[in-house]
């Protein structure tokens, strides 16, 4: 028997199969060095005209004009922004993906409900945008000017002040107070709204004393005589409010805010993720670019993937900590 005969078309096979093995992976290096070659979409996991849709939106059509291909926007609505974080953890890690990530559905969604993605492990942190704080404020009528005047008049009623509580429990605005009693060492009793801008017009009527609403929204009323804004919630003060300070100023090392930036899926190439990040902070020198930012209440604070990658694991037990001491209840 021939035996060189016998194993010649097991070699032949064996060596289709590592051309084709080497062809794949040439190709797959050719796809990160081409990228992009075809428009990408841009996951928004929160409806249109919102504002992290708006400074989302910012951001894909500065990166289509620095790319060369359309960035198309798509807004994945549902279950607090569960539906678009599960869509880019399915989907194929070649760039064409990515997603407008915020400290809701990366920090806060996990502590307050089950969820199917690891916000660590099932994603690449491209690059953080900026952080927008949230405004302390209280209806003109309440007496207080100052944080600490604030914190001696609550403490003094006989019963607990009501306040805005944002979106309801487990919304930023609301784990934004419950932080800021815990500190403060006072109880208030939380009213529920949709949203902020409700009981912000609450606060201007004086139903309710007090709130915390996003930056752009205070700005916006800033001049109302029916409020008077106290503090911000970051942990320096504000570009946008120079003058008001921060609640860090009364009580160090609070700092509270809401943040944006850029994720892809995991295993998406070095490459990819790194020219997307360069872009970012090109754009983020931009003075035009700031500007358009701070109109909808955004700090610029660009960093790259390790150190966003950071960001978000330092900032996971942060929100636990609030949804804790807010007492919302974890949902199935």
């Amino acid at each position: 028997m021939n035996i060189y005969r016998t194993h010649a078309p097991r070699r032949r096979f064996l060596g289709a199969s590592l051309a084709l093995l080497t062809l794949v992976g040439l190709a797959g290096s050719g796809s990160a060095q081409n990228w992009p070659d075809r428009p990408i979409k841009l996951l928004v996991p929160f409806a249109a005209g919102g504002n992290i849709d708006v400074t989302g939106r910012l951001m894909a059509t500065r990166l289509s004009d620095a790319l060369g291909q359309q960035m198309v926007v798509e807004n994945r609505v549902g279950g607090g922004g569960i539906i678009a974080m599960e869509a880019l953890m399915r989907s194929a890690p070649d760039g064409y993906t990515l997603l407008w990530a915020s400290t809701n559905v990366m920090a806060i969604v996990p502590a307050t409900t089950k969820v199917k993605y690891d916000p660590i492990k099932d994603f690449a942190p491209v690059s953080q945008l900026g952080s927008s704080p949230q405004v302390l404020l209280v209806n003109s009528k309440v007496p207080a000017k100052t944080v600490p005047e604030f914190v001696a008049y609550a403490k003094a009623q006989p019963a607990p002040l009501a306040y805005g509580g944002g979106g309801g429990p487990g919304s930023a605005s609301n784990l934004i107070m419950a932080l800021f009693l815990n500190r403060a060492g006072f109880k208030m009793t939380s009213v529920p709204y949709r949203g902020t801008a409700p009981a912000l017009v609450d606060v201007i009527g004086g139903v309710i004393p007090v709130t915390f609403v996003p930056i752009s929204e205070a700005v916006a009323q800033s001049t109302n005589p029916n409020i008077r804004i106290l503090a911000v919630s970051s942990g320096a003060r504000s570009a946008r409010l120079p003058d008001v300070p921060s609640i860090s100023e009364f009580y160090p090392g609070y700092n509270a805010v809401s943040w944006t930036g850029m994720l892809a899926p995991n295993g998406t190439p070095k490459a990819i993720v790194d020219r997307i990040a360069g872009e970012m902070t090109r754009a983020a020198n931009d003075p035009k670019f700031i500007e358009l930012l701070r109109d909808n209440g955004i700090d610029p604070a660009i960093e790259g993937p390790e150190k966003f990658a950071a960001l978000i694991a330092a900032e996971i037990p942060n929100w636990a900590k609030a949804v804790e001491i807010a007492g919302v209840k974890v949902e199935p």
